[in-house]
C-alpha cells in the first residue's frame, strides 16, 4: 500500500473533478490536495491548495510547485459537439500531454489517473473523432515512464453531494434520472457509476492498484468497494 496521497487535481471544476474532489477531501488517505484551475473555486480546506494557471499549454511557471506529489486526477476537457478535431485535439490532446510530460519529470513515482470516457477507441482508427482523441490521448499517457497510469472510462454518471455539470442540458438530464438511479445501479450496474464511486475508485487505485490499465464502468464500481 501506498503512503498518504498527495494529489493534484485537473478538472475541479467539471462534474467529475468535484466528484474526486470531494471524496479526496473526506478521506482520511489523502493528506494533500492541489487544484491547478483557470479560476478559483472559492473552496477552503486545510488540505487543500490552488494554483491559478491560465495557459494549459506551458506549465513552465509552476513546474516547481509541482514537485512532492504521488497522485494526478485528470478530468479536464470538453464537449466535441461544434469542433472540428484539431479544436478538440489541442483541448483532450494537447493540453492532457502538457500536464502528463512536466508531471513524469517532476513526480516520477506518480500514478496518473485520466478520466476519458466509455466508447474510447484505442486504435485510433475509427469514425468517431472524439473517440479517437481520446484514444490517442489514454496511448500517450500510458506510454510515458510514471510509475503507474490508469485510464477510467466511465459511462453514464450520477451526479450526488449536490455535485453539478457545467452543462445545463445534463444538469437536466442528471434531475430526471435522480429517482431512477437506484433502479439503474441494480439492474445496470456494468453501465452506470456516480461521482462518489468514481472518487472512491481514484483514491483507492493509488493505494492499492489494480489488474487493468484501462477500467470501464464495471471495474470503477469493484474497485470503489475495495
Amino acid at each position: 500500500m501506498e503512503h498518504k496521497i498527495k494529489a493534484i487535481i485537473f478538472g475541479a471544476s467539471g462534474m467529475v473533478g468535484q466528484g474526486v474532489l470531494h471524496e479526496c477531501l473526506k478521506s482520511n488517505e489523502v493528506e494533500s490536495v492541489l487544484l491547478i484551475n483557470r479560476a478559483s473555486l472559492g473552496i477552503n480546506n486545510k488540505k487543500m491548495k490552488e494554483i491559478i494557471h491560465d495557459d494549459f499549454s506551458d506549465f513552465s511557471e509552476i513546474e516547481n510547485q509541482l514537485k512532492g506529489f504521488n497522485a494526478c486526477y485528470f478530468s479536464l476537457g470538453v464537449s466535441a459537439v461544434g469542433k472540428n478535431e484539431n479544436e478538440y485535439t489541442k483541448i483532450t490532446y494537447d493540453y492532457t500531454m502538457a500536464v502528463a510530460n512536466v508531471l513524469v519529470k517532476t513526480n516520477p513515482d506518480m500514478t496518473f489517473c485520466y478520466v476519458s470516457g466509455t466508447g474510447t477507441d484505442s486504435t485510433e482508427k475509427g469514425n468517431t473523432m472524439w473517440a479517437r482523441v481520446k484514444g490517442k490521448t489514454e496511448n500517450a499517457i500510458l506510454a510515458l515512464p510514471f510509475k503507474n497510469s490508469f485510464m477510467f472510462r466511465p459511462g453514464y454518471i450520477q451526479p450526488l453531494n449536490g455535485i453539478k455539470s457545467k452543462t445545463k442540458l445534463y444538469n437536466l438530464i442528471y434531475i430526471f434520472a435522480s429517482p431512477i438511479y437506484p433502479l439503474l445501479k441494480k439492474f445496470m450496474p456494468n453501465f452506470v457509476t456516480d461521482t462518489s464511486r468514481l472518487g472512491q475508485a481514484m483514491i483507492n487505485i493509488v493505494l492499492f492498484g489494480y489488474e487493468k490499465k484501462v477500467l470501464e464502468n464495471e471495474d470503477i464500481n469493484k474497485l470503489a468497494s475495495k
